[in-house]
């Protein structure tokens, strides 16, 4: 519904438009006494978004923007409670609610899907902004920030703060340390030669004062951006901003302008070092890079013509600058691509795992294919095939659980943030997309390369090289910093840090008084939805095949799955079964290359994935499934080919190419060895649980450290490995893809689903014959507790066990359990009074419980928070009004909107699991119901957690081994 324009009064209309391509109408406007920009997308989405943003340009990298977009949210004049933030997320039907910090601005997004909750999430997001306690209680920037810790006049004076340890963790992914140099590089007379989020060495530097100096400066209607999205009342929504917030502003100068940095008249050259283990050798393990700056976020065709061109060139299977770079020997990774984050966006090629000496052939290499491709043109089936490929991924518009109105408000900025005129600037995609289809027929993307990569003098050569316990020498110089400062302060001057810890523990501990809490806004157990989504699972035998519909609108989309059974693959094949998933799509088949293969997926296909997924049984807690499954989603239109396709894939691929084989399994070894790094709480949890799970032990031989042991092995030893390997991924081929072993899962309308049904013989036709099989168990392992060392600053921790095995079972309580857990316990006590960045909790209905945390500065410590869950929940009680706050945030991820893919998604698992619908509404009406005695009767439960638990936790080699005696192995990773 159009807004009545007349009723806004307060504000000045810039611009209407509708936004065909994406099904909205677009208004710009400014507020007449604050300046307040703001940019509204009516439309009937009922997930609605609002943000605020702020132009934060750092003036240097104490991490000052990071560190208030931490401490606005730690209470506010209207709702003066430690934690707003946190009590919403306890509290809310939320389908969004973070806040972000970029280098050259701050984001606060909200998202909800209930009107009540979506004016109660606004309200205290912009008072936090406006009004924070920030002014009134150091302890806030202390806690969040940085601060000396000293609890006892004799201890070692040490650094803690919740964004000081969040980035020492960023800081030890040498990718990171890579990305942020190349900014550094690029930019060295703008703002983003800064760490807007901090460098830890740089963070203890930040005053208190400089730190307020920076919100008052910049926190001011003046310098916001505020972006309302979805279906619901415009006019309404900005007569009370206007009334409860903007008006009481006068508009301000605020010179927060992000600059053009100057052309370089030469390349610049850069090195910087990044930290390995003491195991690790300084061979091979060199990142090198070439970066461009192109253009301006302001140019609309160049700004989706790049991303073509880093497909083109460098993304898709046996690129030209990729495949060069490989087949010379520079590097095993080789990656990069258009970065447009930044006002002037980035071009990047890297090569991973080279070595220093490697540089001058690494730019002559990429100079030599950049010349060949501008003189004897660009593929044009590879370009068309990654326009095609963009432009669906833009029509279907699905961010899995992320808001598609919160991904368009993050792409709004991409030019708003440069001319305030021009938020609609990359919402009009469609256009282009024709655009560039003509082009295909000129010169246009030769000459883009000429232009931007061969002529432009904008270019910084970035290499980051490795030294061996740096980590460690950082770690002991700071030490040394520390106790020198410690050494020139007086007696006095010591009382005063160890008063200053003591009374910021004492503000941590503390809770908000109760009249504070009331203040916000809090939904009531009505409004909550009484009944769970229903599945849909439509179930046939089609020529001998289970098929299963979900009949759900996917606007001529099917997105279409084909599940093969792999649980009679034995033992000792389970870990080609993951090697598979890598390869398969990036090899040649009988009929294709394997790059005419990845054209051919864009040309016609939105995308075709290989998954390998095991899930568990509900009936049966010790019982697991384990599906290869074969994903396709493709338009009605092109059913036929993407089936050819994925047929093709399956059944012809050739495991013959061993120099193939070897650079992509390189890769995917160099991206998991990252992975693990980056995110060491997820893979250290199922590590944790392998140790008495089969489905997790199974997990973890196709994804987490043991297959990244059996990569590293394969990759290590590849000449003596190749070919066993060949023949092994063959007879799980033969093996797998039999008609016997298949389930055909189809989300999509009456028409996709139809169309599938008549070519129910081309799915099946060519499979392999159906052979004797019987379902082989996996091993369990000796049960430990292991500990992996790396060069991280900081730690991923978890613990887990399993309260099925000693007769407990799941209860809806469980979910509530779960927000108590995440918000209030491990929260207060790993994250506020800890310093670690990240907390969590997972609960299965299989019995499976782990307890993790996220960048970490603790170990042991944390692990005796998990052991005190029992003594929390004997203890625990709260009032209705704390109760249904739990109770409400249980109900914000139960409730979480889904895309038509994801519908589609949540029935089929629940049909390979076997819960019914039954079973989720009992447990819907056992949360709802919760109450405080529901959680302390799960006391006994998670005794039986703990009493039976393993540990796994990954990071710091010298935390680890300061600790050993915590661990049965530990070893490096």
């Amino acid at each position: 519904m159009k807004p009545e324009l007349s009723q806004l009064n307060a504000y000045e209309i810039r611009e209407e438009k509708r936004l065909d391509d994406i099904h909205s109408d677009g208004m710009l406007l400014v507020h007449k006494k604050s300046g307040a920009r703001i940019c509204v997308m009516s439309n009937e989405d009922a997930n609605k978004v609002f943000y605020i943003a702020f132009r934060t340009p750092p003036k240097d990298s104490t991490g000052v923007p990071h560190i208030i977009e931490h401490t606005v949210l730690c209470g506010s004049k209207k709702f003066p409670v430690k934690d707003p933030f946190i009590e919403l997320v306890k509290g809310s039907l939320n389908t969004f609610l973070n806040a972000m910090t970029y280098p050259d601005k701050t984001i606060y997004p909200v998202a909800s899907c209930n009107d009540k909750d979506f004016q109660n999430l606004m309200d205290v997001y912009l008072d936090s902004v406006f009004s924070p306690n920030i002014y009134r209680e150091q302890n806030i920037f202390r806690q969040e920030g940085w601060h000396y810790e000293l609890k006892n006049p004799e201890d070692e004076l040490t650094l803690n703060g919740v964004v000081y340890n969040e980035m020492k963790g960023a800081f030890s992914s040498a990718d990171g340390v890579l990305d942020r140099e190349i900014l550094r590089s690029l930019f060295p007379d703008t703002p983003y030669s800064n760490e807007s989020g901090g460098d830890p060495q740089v963070i203890p530097e930040l005053t208190y004062e400089e730190y307020l100096n920076f919100h008052r400066q910049y926190y001011h209607p003046s310098n916001s951006y505020i972006y309302l999205y979805g279906d619901m009342d415009v006019v309404e929504k900005l007569n009370w901003l206007d009334q409860e917030y903007l008006s009481h502003y006068d508009k301000i100068e605020v010179d927060s302008s992000i600059p053009e940095q100057k052309p370089f008249d030469a390349p610049k050259e850069h090195e910087i070092p990044y930290s390995i283990s003491s195991t690790d050798s300084t061979e091979n393990n060199t990142y090198l890079s070439c970066n461009w700056a192109v253009g301006t976020n302001l140019d609309r065709e160049l700004y989706i013509a790049f991303d073509i061109l880093d497909y083109a060139l460098l993304s898709t299977q046996g690129a030209p600058v990729k495949q060069a770079l490989l087949d010379a020997g520079i590097g095993t990774d080789i990656y990069g691509g258009y970065d447009s984050s930044s006002y002037q966006p980035i071009f990047s090629i890297v090569a991973k795992h080279a070595n220093a000496s490697d540089q001058k052939r690494f730019e002559q290499v990429i100079r030599d294919v950049l010349q060949e491709q501008v003189k004897n043109g660009i593929n044009k089936k590879t370009l068309l095939a990654a326009i095609n490929g963009s432009e669906f991924k833009f029509r279907e518009a699905d961010f899995g659980r992320f808001p598609k109105g919160l991904m368009f408000g993050l792409q709004v900025m991409d030019s708003w943030l440069y001319d305030e005129n021009a938020p609609f600037l990359h919402m009009e995609e469609l256009g282009v997309y024709d655009y560039l289809r003509k082009q295909l027929d000129t010169d246009y993307f030769e000459q883009l390369i000429q232009k931007y990569l061969l002529d432009n003098t904008h270019v910084s050569y970035v290499q980051i090289v490795p030294e061996v316990g740096l980590t460690g020498k950082r770690e002991q110089a700071l030490k040394e910093k520390l106790q020198a400062y410690k050494a020139t302060l007086s007696k006095e001057e010591i009382d005063q840090l160890v008063e200053e810890t003591h009374a910021l523990e004492k503000y941590e501990e503390e809770p908000s008084a109760k009249e504070d809490l009331e203040k916000i806004p809090l939904l009531s157990r009505e409004d909550l939805k009484a009944s769970s989504e229903p599945y849909k699972n439509e179930k046939e035998i089609i020529t001998g095949v289970p098929y299963l519909w979900h009949d759900y609108q996917t606007n001529g989309i099917v997105y279409l799955d084909l599940l093969f059974d792999a649980h009679h693959i034995s033992e000792d094949l389970i870990p080609y079964l993951g090697i598979l998933k890598v390869l398969m799509g990036k090899l040649n088949t009988t009929d294709y290359t394997y790059t005419d293969f990845a054209d051919e997926v864009n040309l016609y296909t939105g995308g075709v994935s290989n998954e390998v997924n095991v899930t568990g049984d509900v009936a049966h807690t010790d019982r697991y499934q384990v599906k290869y499954e074969v994903r396709l989603k493709v338009l009605e239109a092109n059913l036929a080919r993407g089936m050819e396709l994925i047929k093709s894939m399956m059944l012809t691929t050739e495991f013959t190419d061993e120099k193939r084989i070897y650079e992509v399994l390189a890769q995917a070894k160099s991206r998991l060895r990252n992975e693990l790094s980056e995110s060491g709480h997820v893979i250290s949890a199922t590590r944790a649980l392998s140790y008495y799970s089969k489905r997790a032990k199974y997990a973890d031989s196709i994804q987490g450290i043991g297959f990244y042991e059996i990569l590293d092995q394969v990759v290590s030893n590849y000449e003596t490995e190749k070919n066993k390997l060949m023949e092994k991924l063959q007879e799980v081929c033969s093996l797998l893809f039999q008609r016997q072993n298949l389930l055909v899962s189809v989300t999509g309308g009456r028409e996709g689903y139809a169309a599938l049904r008549n070519m129910s013989d081309q799915i099946t036709d060519g499979l392999y014959a159906d052979t004797e099989k019987e379902s082989i168990e996996i091993s369990l392992p000796d049960q430990k507790n292991e500990g992996f060392k790396d060069a991280s600053q900081i730690q991923y921790v978890s613990l887990a066990g399993n309260y099925a095995q000693s007769g407990f079972s799941y209860h809806g309580a469980m979910r509530v359990f779960k927000v108590i857990m995440n918000y209030e316990y491990l929260w207060q006590n790993i994250r506020v009074k800890g310093g670690a960045y990240g907390c969590s909790t997972n609960v299965g209905r299989n019995g499976d419980v782990c307890f993790l945390s996220y960048r970490d500065p603790n170990l042991e410590r944390t692990l005796e928070v998990y052991r005190g869950v029992t003594d929390y929940l004997k203890e625990f009680e709260l009032d209705e009004r704390g109760m249904t706050r739990f109770v409400i945030g249980a109900f914000s991820e139960l409730d979480a909107p889904l895309t038509p893919m994801s519908q589609g998604r949540r029935s089929l698992l629940s049909y390979l699991t076997g819960v019914s619908y039954e079973m989720i509404q009992k447990e819907r009406e056992q949360a709802l119901h919760t109450c405080p005695q529901d959680i302390r009767n799960l006391a006994e439960t998670m005794q039986a957690v703990l009493d039976h638990s393993y540990i796994c936790a990954i990071g710091n080699e010298g935390k680890l081994q300061e600790e050993a005696d915590l661990f049965d192995v530990l070893k490096t990773l």
